[in-house]
């Protein structure tokens, strides 16, 4: 394993009609936070958003990939619910079960310009896994 400090950081991948987002940190929680600001930026530039609003978030799971698919598709749905967007992630995550605080604003249509409206975390190119060099890896397609 590579001892060297994993930067924390997000990117999108392509796949077919649809988005994949992936989170790639030191933790297993900081890799679900940067997959999560992944999913805020196919929606829009997660610097436009505020950290006015802050929501708490909990999810379970067997296991770490439906974990994460949980905590992707809770986040989808608050948003949806509660007409937000978010811009930053803490999360932490013991025997199966994710606590987390979701900080965000309003969507304002001018200030964020939504691009598309996720519909759902799905199966495909789920991962949630250690590389060889040591970062955490936290990934899925978005139906958008």
């Amino acid at each position: 394993m590579n001892s060297h400090p994993i930067t924390p950081r997000w990117e999108h991948f392509e796949h077919g009609a649809d988005i994949g987002i992936r989170g790639i940190a030191s933790t297993p929680e900081q890799a679900f936070e940067q997959a999560a600001l992944a999913m805020t930026a196919v929606i829009t530039d997660p610097e436009r958003v505020s950290r006015a609003t802050a929501v708490a978030v909990t999810c379970e799971a067997p296991d770490a990939e439906l974990l994460f698919v949980s905590w992707i598709n809770e986040l989808i749905y608050l948003m949806a619910v509660r007409g937000l967007l978010f811009s930053r992630y803490q999360v932490a995550i013991q025997d199966g079960h994710l606590s987390a605080t979701a900080f965000g604003e309003a969507v304002d249509r001018q200030k964020h310009q939504p691009a598309v409206e996720i519909k759902g975390a799905t199966f495909t190119e789920l991962r949630v896994q250690q590389r060889d060099d040591g970062a955490w890896l936290a990934q899925c397609v978005v139906d958008v």
